[in-house]
């Protein structure tokens, strides 16, 4: 009897087994959910809903787009973190997920242990913007008045991208910096605008607009090549080395555990959607540039997790950056 109770449940894992290689292989035959740990309309949403527009054509099943705010986009993370291992739950993130593996203490997931980088999936540089009414020009003159006077950057939080950009400028130019932080990046570029603080650090789609029309200034860049869009900002990495080549980076993440098949058929989508022109041209308008093909693996992406944990995690210790959940 034991035997026959035996041999039928090898029988049935088996037949489980098979039943999942088969829809791995088949995959998907269902709706998939890209989470998104933003707001609607933000550039990472913006990324996603490209994204899932292109992945529902190639694929044929809906791939359908939820933000999932909060707690530093933990809530987000978690959720995907949690979620079954099959690549119908899915996660478009950016750099700030390897950040908050240093950032915020006790995570309720191991960032490298439950969740894998399906792909790298377009990048854009950062821009240190400031309000027209501040009398420096130009980068060098900006610095000297920074060392006479601590000057107000807004920040749409603590930890954020551009608090920890600004940390590290703070920290090469040796200067101090007052960080105020708002409640996301509206209402900071808001008070920016209207004068009642001094800097921000934003992407090159969210300040071009005001720049062109002459209501902020623009300073530096955080890239070694120019902006056409933005001329006057100055290379940071020119003025302070190649540790200031710091790119806005988003990328698509699946939990740890899920099929081989998919992750690798999602890469292969993904590498056809960062192809496609349209969607190129579309990016380029909003200052974004897709990786290159030499940096599209799950090799890549694994490698870029790895070395963005280590590199942010040093800037939080070194400026002792601490946010609470």
């Amino acid at each position: 009897m034991l035997r026959r109770i035996a041999a039928v449940a090898v029988a049935v894992a088996c037949l489980f087994a098979l039943v999942a290689h088969t829809e791995a292989q088949q995959y998907p035959i269902r709706t998939v959910t890209i989470i998104v740990p933003y707001p609607a309309g933000g550039p990472t949403d913006e990324t996603a809903r490209v994204v899932a527009n292109f992945l529902s054509k190639k694929l044929g099943q809906s791939f359908i787009v939820e933000n999932v705010t909060g707690a530093s986009t933990v809530i987000a993370t978690n959720r995907l973190a949690k979620a079954a291992p099959d690549g119908y739950t899915l996660l478009l993130h950016n750099l700030q997920i390897a950040a908050n593996v240093t950032l915020l203490k006790n995570l309720p997931f191991d960032t490298a242990k439950d969740i894998v980088a399906v792909m790298l999936v377009n990048k854009n540089p950062l821009v240190l913007v400031g309000r027209p009414g501040l009398a420096p020009n130009n980068l060098k003159d900006l610095i000297a008045l920074m060392k006479k006077e601590r000057l107000k950057e807004a920040l749409p939080g603590y930890g954020t991208t551009g608090h920890l950009t600004s940390a590290l400028f703070a920290q090469e130019a040796k200067i101090e910096i007052d960080f105020i932080p708002y409640r996301g990046a509206a209402p900071a570029m808001n008070d920016l605008l209207g004068d009642h603080v001094d800097l921000f650090v934003g992407t090159p789609q969210s300040v071009a607009p005001h720049v062109a029309a002459g209501k902020l200034k623009a300073y530096a860049i955080t890239s070694k090549e120019k902006s056409p869009q933005l001329p006057t900002a100055e290379s940071l990495v020119d003025a302070f080395g190649p540790k200031f080549e710091i790119v806005y980076w988003q990328a698509m993440f699946a939990p740890t555990g899920t099929p081989p098949e998919v992750v690798k058929k999602l890469n292969a989508a993904l590498q056809d959607a960062v192809s496609d022109p349209e969607i190129i041209k579309t990016w380029a308008d909003q200052g974004f540039t897709p990786f290159p093909k030499d940096q599209r693996s799950l090799e890549a992406a694994s490698a870029m997790m790895k070395s963005e944990t280590e590199r942010w995690g040093q800037i939080i210790r070194d400026n002792n950056i601490q946010v609470t959940q």
